[in-house]
Order: structure tokens, then C-alpha cells, then sequence
């Protein structure tokens, strides 16, 4: 077995150790930096010209800002959830733009609204994050 294939099994166990204690807060805020790293990653591939790479990691970002759509909760704010799933709808719209045109701009400007995203639900006091 090589270097990279135990480095790789290691880092599976310990994602799966994390989801396995963590609070729906936390795993919301896992699944952002899931999605900007998939990002970084479709951004270095298509710097290097390897669209298999560029595909695969925009694939799984798609996945998960669709995750993040589907789980948005309308009982607690129903217009906050719409807004919110748009947004979420259109980064899925730039990032398979990105892909098709191979636009780097397009992947840092979802990058960004993931990161503001973030921001805010990170922000949230602790009392309020069940």
C-alpha cells in the first residue's frame, strides 16, 4: 500500500470520527468547508489543465450545496430558507457554468458566497445552534 493510499484511508476515518460526535450545527459548518475545499480543489486542477479533477471535485462540491439546499428548514423562516435556496441554486448554476467554460472567476465567486454563508452561520450564538 502506498503513502498517499494510507494518508487517504486516515483522512476518511478521521472525517467519519468528527460527523460521528458532531451537533447539526457543526455538520452544516463541515459540509461549507467541504464545499469551498472541493472548490480550491477544481481551481488547482483547472490551473494545471486536468479536467477529470476539475470534474470530479465540482461534482462533489454540486452534491454538496445541493445537500445544503435540501436541508434548509422553512418552519423556522420560511423566507429566509427561499432566499437562502436560491443563492444556493444559483452557486449550483455558476459552478456548472464554471465547468462547462472553465472560468476560474466563476469558481472564486462561489467560494466567496460560501465563505459569507459561513460567516454568518458560525456567528450564530451558542445557545441558538441545536
Amino acid at each position: 500500500m502506498n503513502t498517499s493510499s494510507i494518508m487517504n484511508q486516515y483522512k476518511t476515518v478521521g472525517t467519519e470520527s468528527a460527523i460521528d460526535v458532531a451537533n447539526p450545527h457543526r455538520l452544516i459548518a463541515m459540509l461549507f468547508t467541504g464545499a469551498k475545499s472541493k472548490i480550491a480543489v477544481a481551481r488547482a486542477a483547472l490551473d494545471r489543465d486536468d479536467p477529470a479533477a476539475k470534474g470530479e471535485a465540482l461534482s462533489k462540491a454540486l452534491g454538496i450545496i445541493q445537500y445544503l439546499r435540501a436541508s434548509l428548514d422553512p418552519g423556522i423562516d420560511a423566507e429566509f430558507s427561499a432566499r437562502l435556496a436560491e443563492l444556493y441554486t444559483y452557486m449550483e448554476l455558476r459552478l456548472t457554468e464554471a465547468n462547462i467554460q472553465n472560468d476560474s472567476e466563476k469558481l472564486r465567486e462561489v467560494h466567496d458566497l460560501l465563505s459569507e454563508i459561513e460567516e454568518g452561520w458560525n456567528g450564530i450564538p451558542e445557545e441558538y445552534r441545536a
